[in-house]
């Protein structure tokens, strides 16, 4: 399941990228969920250079479908690429322990609560959500539930380090709450990163991992992967 959701991830990027207006119209619109109303005319936003036209384009008949054609669509090739490397990474050790159909409906789950989380934080913006880390950051928080000493190797001011899941995680996590912290108010009308959705999938993702955790009698198995980062 986790080769078939970055197989899907890669065919809609393409898509995307032969059709701009699918990406606005297909896109998560907060105001759009709130009000269940599919804008189609150029939205007028104040951004710190003053006014802005956001550009929008007919979505779905049923707009909230957006929730989930978001979650499969991408800004460019670093987001789509960031994002499938992380599903890589994590997501055959959830699946493993999930199954592929549950595996599928929390990968979805996750998903769905990272843009409950996004548009309780701007729920009148009317800039496009759209990008898979929402619902990746959920099968990241089910890993650091599940593999919580699985080692990770990590690139470190240009040493290789092996460290455990739960320490690559818990940084992760806690410079998206430092980030997020610091952006509030100020990227709900003029884009930027959704901070909130990756916190909201995150969270998800450690609750069925608690979840998981308990109805299963065997300890989750210690297994080495490779994951590189980047720090200084």
């Amino acid at each position: 399941m986790t080769i078939a959701l970055i197989v899907l991830n890669v065919l809609l990027f393409g898509w995307q990228s032969l059709n701009p207006e699918f990406t606005l119209g297909w896109s998560v619109i907060p105001k759009e969920i709130v009000t269940g109303q599919d804008l189609v005319e150029p939205q007028i936003v104040q951004g710190p250079q003053g006014a802005i036209e956001v550009p929008q384009a007919p979505g779905p008949a049923l707009i909230y479908f957006t929730i989930f054609s978001a979650m499969f669509m991408h800004g460019g090739l670093g987001h789509i690429g960031g994002n499938m490397l992380y599903l890589w990474i994590f997501g055959d050790n959830v699946e493993h322990r999930f199954g592929p159909m549950k595996f599928l409906l929390f990968y979805l789950f996750s998903g769905i609560a990272a843009t409950v989380a996004q548009v309780a934080l701007g729920p009148d913006s009317v800039i496009p959500n759209l990008g898979a880390s929402g619902a990746i950051s959920g099968v990241m928080g089910a890993y650091l539930v599940l593999f919580p000493k699985n080692r990770v190797n990590s690139i470190f001011l240009f040493h290789m380090v092996s460290v455990p899941a739960v320490v690559v995680l818990g940084m992760w996590i806690a410079m998206q709450l430092f980030s997020g912290w610091g952006t509030v108010g100020q990227n709900s009308q003029t884009g930027g990163v959704a901070y909130a959705a990756h916190i909201g999938g995150f969270v998800a993702g450690v609750v069925a991992g608690l979840g998981a955790r308990l109805m299963m009698k065997k300890e989750p198995e210690n297994r080495s992967y490779e994951f590189y980062t980047i720090k200084g």
